[in-house]
């Protein structure tokens, strides 16, 4: 771990390699699970704003989630989340065939909304967990996700690099340019990591 301003950053998302692969997971990360992608206050206010734009976008379940439980929910952990179908797929998971897409970036897609999806998906599998003072960038395991780390390996790109985007949304680009030094560093001199 390294302080980087105000978050606490795993080496991991600097070393492990993580490229996704639809065509071997199917998207299984928007309809595994036992919660919903997380939230931020902001991010709520978005989706409500965005639905009626976004629902010709989703299937006829998430739709009816949605309509009976909300935009958004609170889990039983009290965090903010999106509503799952019948505690499983996301409420806005669409289907290409097998493949699980999101509903709400296929109207980004289509210049129809100016907001991706929750931070949370386009960060995965980087996840972070916000404190007082601080922020935990970790990289979060998923035996579903293992062939996103075969291809990552083959390809050699590290999960910094495949979630660029997403950290420049979440934390700014000179954050980035910053994380781009200490990935430089940790390379040309791998001591300097236990030093750290």
């Amino acid at each position: 771990m390294f302080q980087m301003g105000k978050t606490i950053v795993s080496e991991d998302i600097l070393e492990k390699e993580f490229v996704c692969n639809l065509s071997a997971c199917h998207g299984g990360c928007c309809v595994d699970g036992d919660a919903g992608a997380p939230l931020n206050e902001e991010e709520t206010k978005i989706l409500e704003e965005i639905y009626p734009i976004v629902k010709p976008f989703l299937r006829k379940e998430g739709v009816a989630a949605i309509e009976a439980q909300g935009t958004w929910i609170k889990g039983t952990d009290g965090d903010l989340e999106t509503p799952l179908i019948n505690n499983k797929d996301c409420a806005y998971v669409i289907f290409d065939g097998k493949t699980a897409l999101c509903g709400i970036e296929q109207a980004y897609n289509q210049g129809l909304v100016k907001w991706k999806k929750p931070v949370s998906c386009h960060l995965y599998p980087i996840r972070v967990k916000d404190f007082t003072d601080f922020a935990a960038v970790n990289y979060d395991r998923w035996d579903i996700c293992s062939p996103a780390c075969s291809l990552g390996k083959e390809l050699e790109v590290p999960v910094y690099k495949f979630v660029k985007e997403a950290l420049i949304r979440r934390f700014g680009e000179d954050w980035y340019m910053e994380l781009e030094k200490v990935a430089a560093e940790l390379k040309d001199n791998p001591m300097q990591k236990r030093r750290r």
